[in-house]
């Protein structure tokens, strides 16, 4: 994979992790609404950043779908927590294809994007994996 094609794919997961946060801030329950403003914050300031870094490389940054599938239905605050755990999941999958393909500066932001979705999908599921972002390792004992 390119790191231009790595860039536009985190550009588009953060994309998406923006408008899953909306769904998990509708649901979440008061005593989690601090820790989903402040993962949709974060993903909003890295979607940014992914947006100039599209432009520095010379590309057209991909744009937001007007909406997403989520991957099952949350109509409560227990759903809610699921479906932010796996947006960090799927977040964390992208920057370790990102620090695969960059170099340099980027490669050590990639790096620390993809330790803080690890962190935060702990925080949500309540248990960690043996190689986030890797998820054909995951699943291996």
């Amino acid at each position: 994979m390119s790191t231009v094609a790595a860039v536009q794919a985190a550009l588009a997961a953060e994309h998406a992790a923006v408008y899953g946060y909306g769904v998990v801030g509708g649901r979440v329950g008061k005593d989690r609404q601090a820790e989903a403003t402040e993962a949709y914050s974060a993903h909003r300031a890295r979607r940014d950043a992914m947006e100039r870094t599209v432009r520095d490389l010379g590309a057209k940054p991909v744009v937001a779908d007007a909406a997403y599938a989520l991957p099952f239905p949350v109509p409560d605050a227990p759903a809610a927590v699921r479906l932010a755990a796996v947006l960090e999941d799927r977040i964390a999958g992208v920057y370790s294809d990102l620090v695969r393909a960059a170099e340099g500066a980027l490669r050590q932001e990639a790096a620390g994007a993809l330790r803080e979705a690890a962190v935060r999908a702990v925080r949500w599921r309540g248990t960690g994996v043996a190689f986030p972002g890797l998820a054909e390792r995951a699943t291996r004992q």
